[in-house]
């Protein structure tokens, strides 16, 4: 499989490294978002908050609880018909679908009850078995984290 060094994302974890294919053609907004806020550095050194086994692993809150986002405005939903299958990236929010900004989760299993409520903007391509070994918890003890984060065409 060819990717699109523009379009995808290297994300060292304290786990190993995840590879992540974006999908600007689901989610153009949620992949600029995206790719602007690894660029500024802003996801290197947060916390995978909220893990929870056969479900998701979210990361992408600066304060390490859930609470918080990017200085960015929030985003308007994307939601698409892409199924939340192992390995899909998809958009954290609050219960107003226009409220997702810098969280995000990436689902371990089937999570189809999700599907067209979340908006989906990537899947794990590589590493996705790092991805399995982030340690769980509501909230997470001593979580694992996110080293760097950074579009691949960067990375060069």
């Amino acid at each position: 499989m060819s990717l699109d060094p523009e379009n995808t994302i290297v994300m060292e974890t304290t786990k190993g490294r995840v590879v992540i294919k974006l999908r600007p053609d689901l989610a153009p907004g949620h992949v600029e978002r995206i790719k602007l806020l690894a660029r500024e550095g802003f996801y290197d050194g947060i916390v995978f908050h909220r893990v929870i086994d056969g479900f998701m692993a979210q990361v992408g809150c600066p304060h390490g609880t859930g609470t918080g986002g990017s200085s960015y405005p929030d985003l308007k939903q994307e939601f698409n018909a892409e199924p939340h299958v192992r390995g899909i990236c998809s958009m954290a929010r609050a219960q107003n679908p226009n409220s997702a900004n810098s969280q995000f989760f990436i689902v371990f299993d089937d999570a189809r009850f999700l599907d067209k409520q979340y908006t989906v903007w990537g899947e794990v391509v590589e590493g996705m078995e790092n991805v399995d070994k982030i340690k769980r918890g509501e909230p997470v003890r001593d979580p694992d984290s996110i080293v760097s984060m950074k579009v691949m065409a960067d990375a060069a």
